[in-house]
């Protein structure tokens, strides 16, 4: 009678083991599923993130190469023919004030009030010009 036993056990054990192994592959394949969209996700939401570093690193770039344009004319207001190229424009606003602009984007703009007697270029404010 073991022998019986025995041997349905091992007829009925061979398909369940095979049952068992499918499962488990197919919660296997399902979880390798789930992380595959995680990572497309994580990816689609760290592609706009580094767009808008990329972008805010390339206008700040701007910004300061707009700058030293107007500090460049700055310096030369007194004497503009020095400058060879000029990357800035200049309009006489008044006896002694200048309004100096670059002429690059983003476009900047100072009001300057230059001194007769010292020569020296006093900034009295500045904005950003939007088009």
């Amino acid at each position: 009678m073991t022998r019986l036993f025995t041997r349905s056990l091992s007829e009925h054990l061979l398909p369940v083991i095979c049952c068992e192994s499918i499962v488990i592959i197919a919660w296997v394949l399902s979880l390798l599923t789930l992380l595959s969209m995680l990572v497309i996700q994580l990816e689609r939401l760290a592609a706009p993130e580094v767009m808008s570093v990329n972008t805010y690193a390339q206008s700040h770039k701007e910004f300061i190469a707009a700058e030293q344009a107007l500090i460049e004319c700055e310096q030369h207001i007194s004497n503009i023919t020095v400058l060879e190229n000029p990357t800035c424009q200049i309009q006489s606003v008044g006896k002694n004030l200048w309004l100096i602009s670059s002429r690059s984007k983003p476009r900047l703009e100072v009001l300057v009030f230059q001194d007769e007697k010292t020569n020296i270029a006093t900034r009295l404010n500045w904005r950003q010009k939007f088009e």
